[in-house]
């Protein structure tokens, strides 16, 4: 887990995170949620931004404010990654985007724009705790089809105030 972040009162009600998380690093009270759940589970964690010179797994999950990182981490990750799924959110407009090494590599970077084209702000600020959430579970969905070799959905939005889901 690689994050310079701190947990903001804003993340209480959109990310899930608990009152006496904020001021903490993200990684850290991410993974001490993790290790509740499971003590089992091993995570490491980065409190810093991402770099191409960090060592990843065989899955990344991209989950970061800015188009701008998102092109980075793919330009450096992609080829180094067999699953990739990335969440954007806008309020209540999520989209998912996954590719394996068989789908979705072309069609990812195609997703990516100009930073002058990208909308103002954090996309958490406008967002729910509900919306966090289904976005985190379309991410992890894609990931155990991946897991048990089932096709991957490699675009997949949902706009909960217009009641459409599409999925490419």
């Amino acid at each position: 887990m690689v994050d310079f972040d701190r947990v903001d009162l804003t993340n209480v009600t959109t990310q899930g995170y608990w009152a006496n998380d904020v001021g903490k690093p993200k990684v850290t009270a991410t993974a001490a949620a993790i290790r509740r759940l499971d003590p089992a589970i091993a995570v490491e964690t980065v409190e810093d931004r991402y770099r191409p010179r960090l060592g990843i797994g065989e899955a990344v999950f991209c989950c970061v404010d800015s188009i701008a990182a998102r092109a980075a981490i793919w330009r450096s990750a992609a080829s180094r990654c067999r699953f990739w799924v990335d969440g954007r959110m806008l309020g209540e407009v999520i989209r998912v985007l996954t590719a394996d090494e068989e789908h979705g590599r072309n069609h990812y970077p195609t997703t990516l724009f100009a930073r002058s084209e990208a909308q103002p702000g954090r996309c958490t600020a406008r967002s729910t705790i509900y919306a966090a959430s289904m976005s985190a579970a379309l991410m992890v969905h894609q990931f155990t089809r991946w897991l048990r070799r089932l096709p991957l959905d490699r675009d997949i939005l949902l706009n909960l105030l217009a009641g459409e889901w599409t999925v490419g």
